[in-house]
């Protein structure tokens, strides 16, 4: 009889880069290193745990972006291509270093595991990783969440509360024609949440969010149980925290797995290492260095002077920390037992799925270690879902959760400060005139509709929360601006050509076909009231 339940969540998400202009496109990697280091991985993991009959229930967010571009032909099409790139480059370095005893070993290791990648791309999973990870939530082992649309962080669009409800409204009914069913719980981009954010939810009987510790904490009424049971809001829509002890064994620079000496070092890749006309037909066409996925070191410490990476030596690590966080586990729900009133405690662990695998190579190992712990080691505690949590205990306390986000403060100064606060006035600005499009326009003929709904299409791209923290942080701040500036002078073309009554069909196919997401969108879900 266990006595507590351990949630983990993976939210895994990407903003939307699709560039069919280009051949090539920097920024299109973000997604291509995300498939090969996370979300493949990942997949392969569960499927094995799956076909092994190891019971695991892990929630994972599937962001309606991250989606649109699985499913994207063309940017599929393309990752396929860079599959094979890593395959020719493996080969090529099998036999570069076919004379090191050290690193031929590590290129053989890098040979076997993208060929492992391209035959599940191809082969198991058909080119489409969704419909992977939706068999599995179809089976019982995943509960698969939606996000708002375009991650657009809605503390800071509460002024137009139609923008905030078509960020959650189009991502239900994406989720909807995605999966097959309700989404039974959604992960608000940053985590950000403020009072009446809630009522939509309800609307699309989503019956879950998650804030971070003190947007529970600070909640009114003070929660009974502390961040280890959920709240209900007035509308009836629980609120899970996150459980700051287990993020800091995972996330912390100072102190989490992670930065283990063993593990692989994410900085040193071989596209900066080697020589350039070695490596040139790997990296970008302008002959600037990029990483290619190989890396021969690992963290080794806070030096210049690297060791050679032992994946055998890393994956025993690994298991060492599953374990260790397992030991962690049984301790906390030992000490938690009873303190939660006749409920079971339920740990949220969540994390940004891209850690496992992409940050930290040796994630998917550890997630795997840790599961079969889970299921065969103990029986301190089991893996469960909101879902699960709620239909075992549908009583909890009512109380109202302040504003808040996971971001660094707490709050909402991550997306808004003098590095990126110039964006919200022409946000607002073109929300409220995407508002009174839809009350306008009720009816609308067929060039009318294409024009309004991509109006909303590109109002949603701008609002994407991943521009302003970009800017903030001051990594690829000219692509941000760029995407901000472009979406938003796209929407205020549209409008005024629908105003106008002289809609440039020419072009708004074009536009259609580079912001292709959201196919089904419906411009009247702007409509007030």
């Amino acid at each position: 009889m266990t006595i507590g339940s351990l949630a983990i969540v993976l939210h895994a998400h990407l903003p939307f880069v699709r560039h069919p202009e280009y051949e090539q496109f920097l920024e299109e990697d973000w997604l291509y290193e995300a498939i090969s280091e996370t979300y493949l991985p990942l997949l392969l993991v569960f499927d094995r745990l799956a076909e092994e009959n190891v019971p695991f229930r892990v929630t994972m967010t599937l962001t309606p972006t991250l989606v649109t571009m699985l499913r994207d032909e063309l940017l599929m099409g393309r990752y396929a291509h860079r599959l094979d790139q890593l395959c020719e480059l493996a080969a090529r370095e099998v036999h570069r270093t076919r004379n090191d005893p050290v690193f031929g070993r590590l290129a053989h290791f890098y040979r076997d595991h993208f060929e492992t990648l391209r035959g599940a791309f191809r082969e198991r999973y058909k080119r489409d990783l969704v419909s992977g990870f939706r068999r599995l939530q179809d089976a019982g082992h995943l509960e698969i969440i939606t996000c708002n649309a375009t991650h657009g962080f809605l503390p800071l669009m509460q002024q137009t509360p139609e923008a905030v409800r078509a960020q959650i409204t189009v991502a239900a009914n994406h989720y909807r024609l995605t999966f097959g069913r309700d989404a039974p719980g959604i992960w608000l981009a940053e985590c950000g949440y403020y009072p009446g954010v809630d009522k939509f939810l309800a609307n699309e009987r989503i019956r879950y969010f998650f804030v971070d510790t003190h947007g529970l904490m600070d909640a009114t009424p003070r929660p009974l149980h502390g961040p280890f049971a959920p709240v209900y809001t007035e509308s009836g829509v629980a609120a899970y925290a996150r459980d700051p002890e287990s993020s800091q064994q995972v996330w912390s620079s100072q102190h989490g797995y992670p930065g283990d000496p063993v593990y692989r070092e994410f900085y040193r890749d071989i596209g900066w290492d080697l020589d350039l006309d070695y490596v040139r037909p790997f990296i970008q066409p302008t002959g600037d260095r990029k990483n290619t996925g190989f890396k021969y070191y690992r963290i080794t410490g806070k030096t210049h002077d690297k060791q050679p990476y032992d994946p055998d030596a890393a994956r025993e690590r690994a298991a060492t920390h599953a374990g260790n966080f397992l030991f962690n586990r049984e301790k906390q729900f030992e000490w938690l037992a009873g303190k939660v009133g006749s409920r079971k405690p339920v740990v949220v662990a969540p994390y940004d799925a891209e850690l496992f695998g992409h940050w930290w190579f040796e994630g998917p190992w550890f997630l795997d270690a840790l599961i079969r712990k889970v299921a065969f080691d103990q029986k301190t505690f089991r893996l469960t879902t909101a879902s699960e949590d709620l239909a075992e205990h549908p009583e909890n306390q009512v109380a109202t959760p302040p504003l808040s986000s996971w971001g660094a403060g707490g709050y909402a100064n991550m997306w808004l400060d003098g590095s990126n606060d110039w964006i919200y006035r022409h946000l607002h600005y073109c929300s409220r005139q995407m508002v009174a499009l839809a009350k306008d326009y009720p009816d609308s003929s067929t060039l009318q509709r294409r024009a309004l709904n991509q109006a909303a299409r590109e109002l949603l791209l701008a609002q994407s929360s991943d521009w302003a923290f970009i800017m903030k942080t001051g990594t690829m701040v000219d692509y941000a601006v760029r995407r901000t500036k472009e979406h938003l002078l796209r929407f205020q073309r549209l409008h005024d050509e629908v105003r106008g009554g002289n809609i440039d069909e020419g072009w708004l196919t074009h536009v259609e076909g580079k912001d292709n997401l959201f196919p089904e969108i419906d411009y009247r879900v702007y409509r007030p009231g």
